[in-house]
């Protein structure tokens, strides 16, 4: 085994613990989001509440503009008939002042109705806001809990760093940079062992389990080379290796 396998599988495991300390940290932040969100939408629902309202509201004014006329037209109607010159205008007055009176009475049923709707919004209105404060007294603390944790998992991250930059220093620039490239393709995974279950001679690659020939395996136990997986194009060395 050669100084820049060996090199390259030492970091590799620094790497390994870096990104895990960095998914730590993104957990942990998650947690502020996450209520950001419930607390966001709380506060979208109360303001789609408050539009409700003002809509029901208007339909709630446009009846009672149109009461108010209708209530001009009934009195007409009254006054009607009792200027009325015979028992036939008479009763044409009349039907016409029922009708009119049963349609108000619709439009005023109506009215009600949406007036216990604005109510029963209202109250809704009132049960949100309680829920959005309680929201904002919760995220409060957790944006505490999570400054807290937080600060440790970058402490930790930061002395993880130091690793890997002691860890990077056995290994050629290209090198090196060849790694990151594949890490950031594989989420950080740039090496693969190269596996043989049965003992047989088949290889193949542990990352994306394509066969590899005899030869390849060859060149990793005798020499120290970079030699990548044809197919997934990770960075291969012989499993053994890492024991």
């Amino acid at each position: 085994m050669g100084p820049v396998l060996n090199a390259l599988i030492k970091l590799q495991t620094v790497e390994n613990t870096l990104r895990a300390a960095k998914a730590k940290l993104t957990r942990c932040r998650r947690a502020v989001i996450l209520k950001e969100n419930q607390l966001r939408a709380l506060q979208n629902s109360l303001e789609a509440k408050k539009e409700e309202i003002q809509l029901t509201q208007i339909q709630v004014d446009r009846l009672e503009l149109e009461l108010k006329s209708r209530d001009e037209t009934l009195a007409k109607y009254r006054a009607a008939l009792n200027t009325a010159k015979s028992n036939k205008e008479y009763a044409a007055i009349l039907t016409e002042l029922n009708t009119n009176q049963a349609d108000n009475s619709k439009i005023e049923s109506q009215s009600l109705e949406l007036m216990k709707n604005i109510d029963a919004d209202n109250a809704q209105c009132e049960e949100i806001k309680a829920q959005i404060a309680q929201q904002k007294d919760e995220l409060a603390q957790v944006r505490i809990d999570t400054e807290e944790r937080a600060k440790k998992f970058e402490a930790e991250i930061e002395g993880i760093k130091q690793e890997w930059t002691h860890a990077s220093a056995d290994v050629p620039e290209k090198v090196l940079e060849l790694f990151g490239k594949v890490a950031e393709t594989y989420d950080g995974e740039a090496i693969a062992d190269v596996e043989n279950h049965d003992g047989s001679g088949s290889y193949t690659c542990g990352g994306c389990f394509m066969g590899l020939t005899n030869e390849t395996a060859n060149m990793l136990m005798t020499k120290d080379e970079i030699i990548r997986c044809p197919n997934c194009a990770r960075i291969l060395v012989m499993k053994q290796m890492e024991a």
